[in-house]
C-alpha cells in the first residue's frame, strides 16, 4: 500500500531559537521512513527570515529525488506580501512544487495566498495554531481551495480546538486535516469516526516528530483497507491532481493584496473594551 507523508519540515532555518528555526536534517527522518515503509514525502522548509531562499534549499532536495519528494512552498503572508505571486508561480513552475505551506506562528493567512492559490489550485497546508475560526471563513470564501489543518487544529494538544475543527471537517468539502502530532488518540479517533476518512491525510511532522510512531497512529485506527488507502495517500493525491501549472488568468487578476501590513494581534470590532 502506497503511504505518502504530507508533512516533514527540510533544510536550514536561520533564526537559531530553536530546531524548528535552526535545522531540519533528513538523513534521519529518511532511515525512520524507510524502516516504517513509507515511500514518499512532501517537504517544506524549516522556519525562517527568507523564505524565497529556504524555498530554493527545499527545491534542491526535490530534484535529487524527483521520486520520492514532493515539494510545497513555504510563504509568510506579512513579509511576502505583494510577493506571493511571484514566489509560488517561481516554485510551481521552476521548482516543481505542488502546494503552498504557512503557519499562525509567522502571521495570519491572507486573501493573498488564497488567491494565488486558487490560481494554481494548489492546496494549502496551513497551521491555524489553534485559531479554529479562521477556517469558517475559509470554508466559506475559498470553496473552491483545499486547506489542510495541520495537527487537527493545534500542535499543544488544545483539546478545545481540536474538537472544534471536528464540525468545520464536517460541513466543509474544501476542508481537511492532517494527524502529525495528535496525542490525543480519542479525540483522532472521534474525528476520523465523524467527518469520514476522506477528510484526513497522514503526516509525521518530521524530521522531529518520529514517522513511524506517527504512522502507528493510523494503524491504530483499524481502518477498512478502502480508507486507510485515502489517508495514507489517495487524499493527498487527489488534491494534488488538480494542480495547474499555469495559473488560471482571471483568477491572477483578482489576487488581492494588502495596501498595509495586516494587524496581528486578535480583535473583533464587535466587542468594546475599555
Amino acid at each position: 500500500m502506497l503511504i505518502i507523508d504530507c508533512h516533514c519540515h527540510a533544510g536550514k532555518g536561520d533564526g537559531l531559537t530553536g530546531p524548528w528555526d535552526t535545522d531540519a536534517p533528513l538523513k534521519p527522518y529518511l532511515a525512520w521512513a524507510e524502516q516504517a515503509g513509507i515511500q514518499r514525502t512532501v517537504l517544506f522548509a524549516a522556519f525562517h527570515s527568507d523564505y524565497a531562499v529556504a524555498n530554493r534549499q527545499v527545491a534542491h532536495l526535490v530534484h535529487a529525488q524527483p521520486e520520492r519528494f514532493y515539494g510545497f512552498a513555504f510563504v509568510h503572508a506579512q513579509r511576502d506580501r505583494g510577493r506571493v505571486l511571484e514566489m509560488v508561480t517561481t516554485a510551481v513552475q521552476e521548482y516543481g512544487f505542488c502546494g503552498i505551506k504557512c503557519h499562525r506562528f509567522d502571521a495570519r493567512i491572507s486573501r493573498e495566498i488564497c488567491d494565488v492559490a486558487r490560481a494554481f489550485r494548489l492546496p494549502v497546508l496551513y497551521d491555524v495554531v489553534g485559531e479554529i475560526s479562521v477556517v469558517e471563513l475559509l470554508g466559506e470564501q475559498y470553496p473552491d481551495v483545499s486547506f489542510i489543518i495541520p495537527h487537527l487544529g493545534s500542535f499543544s494538544d488544545d483539546w478545545r480546538a481540536q474538537a472544534g475543527l471536528i464540525d468545520h471537517l464536517v460541513r466543509f468539502p474544501n476542508i481537511y486535516a492532517d494527524t502529525s502530532g495528535v496525542r490525543r488518540f480519542d479525540i483522532l479517533q472521534r474525528a476520523v469516526a465523524r467527518a469520514g476518512a476522506h477528510k484526513f491525510l497522514f503526516g509525521s511532522d518530521g524530521p522531529w516528530l518520529h514517522p513511524g510512531v506517527e504512522l502507528a497512529k493510523i494503524e491504530a485506527l483499524h481502518l477498512r483497507p478502502e480508507e486507510a488507502r485515502l489517508v495514507l495517500a489517495g487524499n493527498l493525491l487527489g488534491l494534488l491532481d488538480k494542480v495547474r501549472r499555469q495559473p488560471q488568468a482571471t483568477a491572477v487578476q483578482r489576487v488581492s493584496v494588502p495596501a498595509a501590513d495586516l494587524r496581528q494581534e486578535w480583535r473583533d470590532p464587535w466587542l468594546v473594551r475599555t
